[in-house]
């Protein structure tokens, strides 16, 4: 595919956490300590100083199910609830099945971690399929929200307020059991980053399991099924590309995913609500912020990466 000229980051929109060399955004974001990795995907802090009445148009889609704590900024979102608005508080986004159209007004600062497929299940939380493209309190699936709040002090480091997450959510999983989620639904998200064109019946074959019992387990620990994960992986790593926060060598293998330019166009307009032309020209900050830790977390999980190390499109 053909490489596309992005365009520079807004001047008014300033992240503290630097940018990449093609000019998008970046958080600080990590994998979670190894206690916690059968849990959790990525932990990430976000901070970007905005005007106060400057209000920064874009979207979020995301293959976890995600806890936000925002600290500022007054958000906006399009969810299938209808538009929710929120402002300081830790909030649970469902898994998107699609781009979640998405505004904030004003700086914001937004400390969150993704929660791995499987997880809600093996501590009996409700139905991840529940809240697919859903923003609720993190109180709805017992994670108080002021555990949440009081652990983030004004004065604290990004990585001390990461460690202080860690600490509330290692105290929430003790409680709720500590059972492991479901090995198969680990190997499922690893064949997802790694070969997202994959069939479902080879999938399942990989896994040493039936389609049925494939589509049933992801079905439930996932949200949806699994040609749908498959589907929404293999979009989400062709945004990447196009926003310049994937491996660049990478790239053809990336493109060569999809049948044609048809198919390519199709797909992505449909998940991405705009064609892939325009996602390139039309400056997507947040969304680039969420796919450049998608991105870190899939290379680390395939090995790709070690962590802690400068990514390749830093």
């Amino acid at each position: 595919m053909q490489r596309k000229t992005r365009p520079a980051l807004d001047p008014t929109i300033e992240p503290q956490q630097g940018m990449t060399r093609d000019g998008q955004p970046l958080s600080y974001n990590r994998a979670p300590s190894p206690d916690l990795a059968p849990w959790l995907g990525r932990l990430y802090v976000t901070k970007v100083d905005l005007p106060e009445d400057y209000t920064l148009s874009c979207g979020l889609f995301t293959d976890t199910s995600t806890v936000r704590i925002q600290l500022a900024g007054n958000w906006v979102a399009q969810t299938v609830d209808g538009q929710i608005t929120t402002r300081r508080g830790a909030f649970y986004f469902g898994p998107h099945s699609r781009r979640m159209p998405i505004s904030v007004t004003g700086s914001f600062i937004s400390v969150g971690f993704a929660i791995r497929p499987g997880t809600g299940t093996s501590l009996n939380l409700p139905h991840v399929g529940k809240f697919v493209d859903r923003i609720v309190s993190t109180d709805a699936l017992s994670g108080p929200e002021e555990d949440f709040m009081a652990a983030l002090k004004p004065e604290a480091s990004p990585e001390e307020w990461l460690q202080a997450i860690e600490d509330v959510v290692r105290g929430q999983i003790k409680e709720l059991g500590g059972a492991l989620p479901n090995p198969l639904a680990a190997r499922f998200e690893e064949i997802s980053l790694r070969n997202p064109a994959i069939s479902v019946s080879d999938a399942a074959e990989e896994c040493g399991v039936d389609r049925r019992k494939l589509e049933r387990v992801v079905s439930r620990d996932f949200g949806m099924p699994p040609k749908q994960v498959l589907r929404r992986a293999r979009a989400l790593d062709m945004a990447s590309h196009l926003r310049g926060v994937a491996d660049s060598r990478e790239g053809d293998e990336i493109a060569l995913r999809y049948y044609d330019e048809s198919h390519l166009i199709h797909e992505f307009t449909e998940l991405f609500g705009m064609s892939p032309r325009r996602f390139v020209t039309r400056p997507q900050p947040i969304l680039t912020l969420a796919l450049e830790s998608r991105q870190a977390r899939r290379l680390e999980a395939l090995h790709r990466l070690e962590p802690g190390q400068a990514r390749p499109w830093e």
